[in-house]
């Protein structure tokens, strides 16, 4: 980010906005005065890495006060529900895509803000999660939008600026003024995640609560499992999203399908490796998957077994089921796994195996029927030679 000093109107302009956003919510004002706000003049618009929020001076002063709080709220919304860091490996205009509208349907449900030129919205997908928003948009096209304002940056590891703004109490945004490394995203999110129970707490009882605590949660979804389970579980469950096929059509046009999908089953059967190769570090990172796992979606059926050549379980698992006790350290083998899976799946059902390994192992002679994803510790076994399912990789 090119970084200018903060002028005085600049300075009045951002001041003025977030005092209007604590008269119209105390729930986004208390949320504003954790955001960083830098003036940004080589920016046509407005952007945020998760950190700091950048704004163009005098594309602020074009426009109205109600639209002026919009888009604020707009970036705030974005760094405080980590939208950034969820990027992953994803496209980024397609992500920037779902997450503005999901954003922007937040702000327009809400009295007295506007949207500037070119805010994008979709009435059918913005109560959906950004996970879900792009998966949509990824299957049926995304032709149907114009990003004017790319406003999702990179994550960057520097210092959070406190010298160049008035707007941001040094107690704050010391909490993050160390150098960020490996740990930067954790470092990100606890903060984000105090601003949002901070906020959520100075506006508990009123009518501004519910939105809080809906906020509130999609960042709870994302603290610790790396990867979006969500996002990966819809694949499964979206059998046809280009023609909406079983739902109902009279509440498609009222974005309505994705409520119906999630009352839709899926049958996941997970499989962690406790052979001998895998540290209880990494079976740690193991159990953190599965805990997003089961947590993504109301009606999931879960059957967890651990496996090393032999196969523990199956255990059958709810969001408030506590994980049993780990078995195996011996050899890997998956063969036992999928020839378990084999005598009781449904092909009817609609299922999915997931196996959480470091992928050194002996495979199956044959594809297994039932669809496969891979879950690669960092180290393991390249992607390209698993023989069969989607293989993705955990970070370090």
């Amino acid at each position: 980010m090119n970084q200018c000093p903060l002028t005085v109107d600049f300075t009045n302009l951002i001041s003025a906005s977030l005092l209007r956003l604590r008269a119209k919510s105390p729930f986004f004002g208390t949320l504003a005065m954790f955001a960083n706000f830098m003036s940004d003049p080589s920016i046509p618009c407005a952007a945020t890495d998760g950190r700091d929020i950048c704004l163009n001076p005098e594309f602020l002063s074009s426009l109205s006060k109600q639209q002026q709080d919009g888009l604020i709220l707009h970036e705030i919304l974005h760094a405080a529900l980590l939208h950034p860091l969820r990027l992953h490996e994803r496209e980024p205009r397609l992500w920037n895509i779902a997450a503005d509208i999901v954003v922007n349907g937040m702000i327009m449900h809400q009295s007295g803000f506007e949207l500037p030129p070119g805010g994008l919205r979709d009435e059918n997908l913005e109560h959906s999660s950004v996970e879900e928003v792009y998966e949509i948009l990824r299957a049926t096209g995304s032709n149907r939008f114009q990003l004017v304002y790319p406003d999702l940056l990179a994550p960057t590891a520097g210092k959070m600026t406190t010298d160049t703004t008035s707007t941001t109490s040094d107690s704050l945004a010391s909490k993050l003024s160390q150098p960020q490394t490996g740990n930067h995203k954790a470092e990100v999110t606890a903060y984000w995640k105090q601003a949002l129970q901070q906020a959520t707490a100075s506006d508990r009882t009123s009518r501004w609560g519910k939105l809080a605590l809906g906020i509130e949660r999609e960042l709870e979804s994302n603290l610790n499992p790396q990867l979006d389970w969500r996002s990966y579980l819809w694949r499964y469950l979206a059998r046809t999203p280009t023609d909406f096929q079983g739902f109902d059509r009279r509440f498609v046009g009222r974005g309505l399908y994705l409520e119906a999908l999630e009352n839709e089953s899926l049958q996941v059967y997970i499989a962690i490796d406790t052979s001998g190769s895998v540290s209880e570090a990494t079976l740690g990172v193991f159990i953190d998957e599965v805990k997003g796992i089961i947590g993504a979606y109301p009606h999931l059926a879960c059957n967890l077994y651990y496996v090393d050549r032999d196969t523990y379980g199956p255990y059958l698992l709810t969001s408030d089921s506590p994980l049993p006790r780990p078995q195996g350290g011996g050899g890997t083998s998956f063969v036992a796994f999928f020839d378990r899976v084999a005598q009781s799946w449904d092909e009817h059902t609609q299922s999915v195996c997931i196996y959480l390994t470091d992928g050194y192992g002996e495979f199956p002679l044959h594809p297994p029927s039932i669809p496969t994803l891979w879950v690669v510790t960092p180290g393991g076994l390249d992607l390209a030679k698993f023989p069969f399912g989607t293989a993705i990789r955990l970070q370090k």
